[in-house]
């Protein structure tokens, strides 16, 4: 055989191959025959994951888990969510007992190449801070030199404590806890001059204290912290879904689409982006294995992203204030990291 026609028939067969490929995947297909997504998060926490008065969950990530639920099944509530602590986190989704990990959980390199997982995209971008009581006085990070710190164990917020003790010569005495509830109520009770963490769960925390005001929060971010969701290593087809679940919510607000207008978006729009993502043409669908609409549904019962983080981050009622405007967590267009790829 001519070297041409070897590489053409290699071709040829890569592109019949490819679509029985995207369609095979354990993870879907246990998911659908279970008849639920079991969605990951942590124990309550403002903002991200909580529940209310009826134990219902909500926040920013268990959104993602219901815009998978709604990509997969057309209904956001065919879910079952479960509330993991920090140290068992990674195991119980790399053993099988969990679908997706959606818990303010930082992607970093160690945990992205070792533990057997893949993150599929950020949908916070956050970084380390401090909280301590304004009576001391204490207005800068680098004031802690041989302070008590209330940390949470096995976290990457332990580790960037570490880190940033030695590097500025401070000698924090760095105290852990494995429940964040434990590690606040002992700040609280003046068994730590300070609690460190994710900024955002700072904020969230500290409006459940008895007197918020008497608290601030420092100025300095010692670390990066992406934080999205995380599957297990290994079936790329579900990992896609979860990425361009991630993807459209952001893509959907780049183009103006809303829960509310998407109806009308569907039925009426000239768009083509717009007409491709929410399936009216063309077949994005295909490589991942669900319906034509699997778009439609989740911004018509989820929202855009600029939606659930309003309503749970920013402005909405019982959000925890934290602004958009001017973050990383912003549109790229508007100079934020918000960045959806092409859905084409």
């Amino acid at each position: 055989m001519k070297l041409s026609t070897l590489v053409t028939s290699i071709v040829a067969f890569a592109v019949m191959a490819a679509p029985a490929a995207a369609a095979t995947s354990k993870t879907l297909d246990l998911v659908k025959k279970r008849g639920n997504l079991r969605c990951q998060v942590g124990t309550p926490s403002g903002g991200f994951y909580n529940l209310d008065a009826d134990g219902n969950w909500y926040g920013l990530d268990v959104a993602v888990c219901q815009a998978v639920a709604a990509a997969i099944f057309g209904d956001k509530g065919k879910m079952e969510v479960q509330s993991v602590s920090s140290q068992a986190r990674f195991t119980a989704l790399a053993n099988g007992e969990s679908d997706l990990l959606c818990r303010t959980a930082t992607w970093t390199m160690s945990r992205d190449t070792q533990l057997g997982l893949d993150f599929t995209g950020v949908n916070f971008y956050d970084g380390q801070g401090f909280t301590v009581l304004k009576e001391t006085g204490i207005t800068s990070a680098l004031q802690l030199k041989g302070a008590k710190v209330c940390v949470t164990s096995g976290t990457t917020s332990e580790l960037n404590l570490t880190d940033f003790s030695r590097e500025n010569n401070l000698n924090i005495d760095i105290v852990t806890f494995e429940d964040w509830n434990v590690r606040d109520d002992t700040y609280l009770k003046g068994g730590c001059d300070a609690v460190t963490g994710d900024k955002s769960s700072m904020a969230a925390n500290i409006v459940s204290f008895p007197v918020p005001a008497n608290h601030l929060i420092l100025p300095e971010t010692i670390s990066k912290e992406p934080l999205g969701p995380a599957v297990r290593h290994g079936d790329n087809q579900w990992a896609d879904i979860v990425r361009w679940s991630l993807f459209a919510m952001i893509n959907a607000e780049e183009l103006g689409v809303t829960s509310a207008n998407v109806d009308d978006m569907r039925a009426n729009s000239k768009s083509v982006p717009i007409r491709r993502m929410l399936g009216v043409e063309g077949n994005l669908n295909e490589g991942i294995g669900l319906s034509k609409d699997w778009a439609y549904n989740i911004i018509k019962q989820v929202g855009n992203y600029g939606e659930i983080y309003e309503k749970y981050i920013g402005s909405g009622k019982g959000a925890l204030g934290i602004k958009r405007k001017g973050t990383l967590n912003e549109l790229w267009s508007n100079g934020g990291l918000m960045y959806s790829p092409p859905m084409r």
